[in-house]
């Protein structure tokens, strides 16, 4: 079941809520006696995870449940750098479990959510251990849970009606998500065209008196402000590349780096417009991860 994006959660009596976690969903599917995990794309993590998937060994035969591979860093915090790093160093990996779709050969996913974590409370987790936990669930005002998940620096929060059942592959807006980033100022130094006007722009940070590459997105714009940033360009492009640090010799593990072939799109220009930028987080190589345009910066 998928995850409606939005600005602002649903709010009432039916709703309960909970940690977006920054990590891999998975399955954890027992049959035959036989556990393995399945990411979202039906990737076999059982080898990659194998500590976790030891771990739910005592599942009861013929269950699936729903839930996410998380790395927490020193002060248990989910960590993204740090999963995608896992076997490099150590790490702590933890698999936060919320569903239960099966239990013991019995389809439950016509249940409420309510029913359905009882169940998964009741006959499932008594019988696991670490590393598998339940993930919380909080009852507080909404308000508070946006503050405190902002103060503490976590991806965003999760809402999900009480009453409602498990929709495979549905974003049908039972479960909602509401991601809470990180803004900074950035410098555009390039863009990508489009059939239109822009396809995405191309940015970064100065180090001194160097410009970083930082980031390219397609986010966050609508048609008028594309149209608005093509008139700004106007006058400031130039064949130079401004970045020091490009190109860059791979795209790396989730695509964001600048390569020489990939250059060939890019159109420069001179580095002088500002813009505010939502992210989650920089990735070790000094990439932003889920980066998002939020508005050009006047002078």
């Amino acid at each position: 079941m998928l995850l409606a994006p939005t600005k602002r959660l649903a709010e009432g009596a039916n709703w309960s809520y909970e940690l977006k976690l920054d990590g891999y969903r998975a399955l954890a599917v027992k049959s035959g006696g036989r556990v393995q995990l399945r990411s979202r794309n039906n990737k076999d993590f059982s080898k990659r995870y194998a500590l976790i998937a030891a771990a739910l060994e005592p599942l009861p035969d013929e269950t699936v449940l729903d839930g996410e591979i998380v790395a927490l860093n020193d002060v248990g915090r989910p960590d993204f750098s740090l999963l995608q790093n896992y076997g490099v160093t150590a790490v702590l990996i933890v698999y936060f479990v919320f569903d239960v779709l099966v239990l013991n050969g019995r389809d439950v996913t016509a249940e409420t959510l309510t029913v359905r974590r009882q169940l998964l409370a009741d006959r499932v987790l008594q019988g696991l251990a670490e590393p598998i936990r339940q993930t919380p669930v909080f009852e507080a005002d909404l308000d508070d849970l946006v503050a405190a998940v902002r103060q503490q620096g976590l991806e965003g929060l999760v809402a999900k009606r009480l009453d409602s059942r498990y929709e495979p592959g549905q974003r049908s807006g039972a479960w909602q998500k509401m991601r809470l980033n990180r803004t900074q100022e950035f410098v555009l130094g390039g863009w990508t065209p489009s059939v239109r006007n822009i396809d995405a722009v191309v940015f970064g940070h100065w180090v001194g008196e160097k410009l970083l590459y930082a980031g390219r997105t397609r986010s966050g714009f609508t048609p008028a402000v594309r149209e608005k940033l093509q008139r700004q360009f106007i006058g400031l492009e130039t064949d130079v590349c401004p970045f020091a640090n490009l190109p860059e010799a791979n795209s790396g593990r989730w695509g964001q780096g600048l390569t020489a072939e990939k250059m060939k799109d890019c159109r420069w220009l001179k580095p002088v417009l500002r813009a505010d930028f939502e992210f989650v987080e920089f990735t070790p190589d000094g990439h932003l991860r889920h980066a998002a345009f939020v508005r050009l910066r006047s002078e």
